[in-house]
C-alpha cells in the first residue's frame, strides 16, 4: 500500500494562499507575523501534517537551528536555558547546548563547533571572550549576548541591572542594622569596563552602595563556587571584628557561606545574615530559604530568544535590554545580635 507523499513547505503555503517566505517566518516564530497570517498558516499545517525536514532546510542556506554556549553546571543557567525554550517551543529552531565553562578558550571552541554546524544565531551566556572576538563573531552571525555588560556594535545584549541588585541587598542589610557587610565576589577575568561579566557589575553597585551609607566596605575576592563561598566566609569571619552580614555573588557562592556558618556554630540569621543572587530552586527549600537577589533568570533566557529571532530576520541595529532585580527575603537575613553591632562594641 502506498504512503501519501510527504506535504512540503510550498503546498502549506498554497493551502494557506500565502508565499512559501511567510509560512517559513511563521514557523520560526518570526519578527513582524501578523496573527491573521499565523493563524492560516498553522491551520494549513495541522490539516496537512507538514513537518519541516532539518536536511531540506539546511539545503535551503539555514540550519534553522541556534546554538547555546553556556557553562551548564550553573544552577543559574538552567532557569536561563527555561526561558530560551519556553519561547521557541513553538517554532522550527532547533536549540543545541554547547557545554563550557568560564575559561575563555573553551568558550571559543564552543563557538567555532557551532558555526561549523552552521547555525543561524549563537546565544552566549555570561562570555569571557575578548570584546573584540565578541565583535567578530557577531559580524559573521546573528548574536545576543546574557550577562556581559557594555553592549556592542554587531550584536545585542541582556543583561541584569547587576549594580542595582547589590544595592537592593546592602539597603535591606543596612535597614536590618548591619553595619559590617562583606561582599564575596570573584576575579574581573581579564576584562575591562564596561564590558564586564556580572561579578564586577556587582562589585561595582556594592562599592557604590556602601560608601553612599558611609560604611566602609569589605570585599572578598574568591571563585563562584560553593568552596568559593566557604572560603571566602572564613576570611570574613574569623576576624577581631567579624561581618555580621554577607552579600554572597550568587546563590551557590552563598551554600558555601552557610556551610562556614555551620561549622563556626553561628547561628543565621542571629550571628550572621546571608543574601545570595539568581533566585536557584535550592536556596527556596525550607530548610535553606535564603535571601536572594532575583534576576529572572527565565525573562533574560525569553527575551535573549526574541532578540535573536529578530537578528536572523534581519535587525542589524543593536539593541541592550537591562532587567531590574527584584528582593526576595527569605529566613537567612534579620537583625544582628547586640554582641555584633557598632554601637555595642563602643559602650
Amino acid at each position: 500500500m502506498a504512503t501519501a507523499p510527504r506535504a512540503t513547505i510550498s503546498d502549506v503555503a498554497r493551502s494557506a494562499g500565502v508565499s512559501p517566505a511567510a509560512v517559513s517566518k511563521v514557523l520560526n516564530n518570526g519578527y513582524g507575523v501578523s496573527p491573521a497570517m499565523r493563524e492560516k498558516v498553522t491551520a494549513a499545517i495541522a490539516e496537512l501534517g507538514y513537518r519541516p525536514s532539518s536536511a531540506a532546510r539546511s539545503l535551503r542556506g539555514r540550519s534553522h537551528s541556534l546554538g547555546v554556549i553556556a557553562d551548564v553546571r550553573s544552577l543559574s543557567v538552567v532557569r536561563v536555558l527555561d526561558g530560551i525554550e519556553s519561547t521557541l517551543d513553538d517554532s522550527a529552531l532547533d536549540i543545541l547546548i554547547g557545554p563550557a565553562g568560564p575559561s575563555p578558550e573553551k568558550q571559543q571552541r564552543g563557538v567555532e563547533a557551532m558555526l561549523n554546524r552552521g547555525v543561524d544565531g549563537l546565544i552566549l551566556v555570561a562570555p569571557g571572550l575578548s570584546h573584540d572576538t565578541l565583535e567578530t563573531i557577531g559580524a559573521s552571525v546573528p548574536m545576543v549576548l546574557i550577562g556581559r555588560h557594555g553592549g556592542g556594535r554587531g550584536f545585542d545584549t541582556v543583561v541584569d541591572d547587576d549594580a542595582a541588585g547589590s544595592a537592593l541587598a546592602v539597603e535591606h542589610l543596612v535597614g536590618l542594622g548591619h553595619t559590617r557587610i562583606a561582599h564575596i565576589s570573584m576575579p574581573t577575568a581579564g576584562l575591562r569596563r564596561p564590558s564586564v561579566l556580572p561579578q564586577t557589575a556587582r562589585a561595582d553597585g556594592y562599592l557604590a552602595a556602601m560608601k553612599q551609607h558611609g560604611i566602609e566596605p569589605d570585599l572578598v575576592v574568591t571563585e563562584y563556587t560553593e568552596d568559593g563561598g566557604y572560603r571566602g566566609a572564613l576570611l570574613a569571619i574569623d576576624r577581631d571584628r567579624p561581618a555580621t552580614a554577607i552579600f554572597a555573588g550568587t546563590d551557590t557562592v552563598a551554600l558555601g557561606v552557610l556551610r562556614a556558618a555551620h561549622e563556626r556554630g553561628l547561628k543565621v540569621p542571629g550571628d550572621l545574615s546571608v543574601v545570595g543572587a539568581d533566585n536557584i530552586a535550592v536556596g527556596d527549600l525550607p530548610q535553606i530559604a535564603l535571601t536572594t537577589i532575583d534576576p529572572s533568570g527565565e525573562t533574560n533566557g525569553a527575551t535573549a530568544a526574541r532578540l535573536l529571532r529578530e537578528r536572523i530576520d534581519g535587525r542589524t541595529k543593536p539593541i541592550t535590554h537591562a532587567i531590574a532585580p527584584s528582593l526576595i527575603v527569605r529566613g537567612t537575613t534579620g537583625a544582628p545580635t547586640a554582641e555584633g553591632t557598632d554601637e555595642q562594641r563602643t559602650n
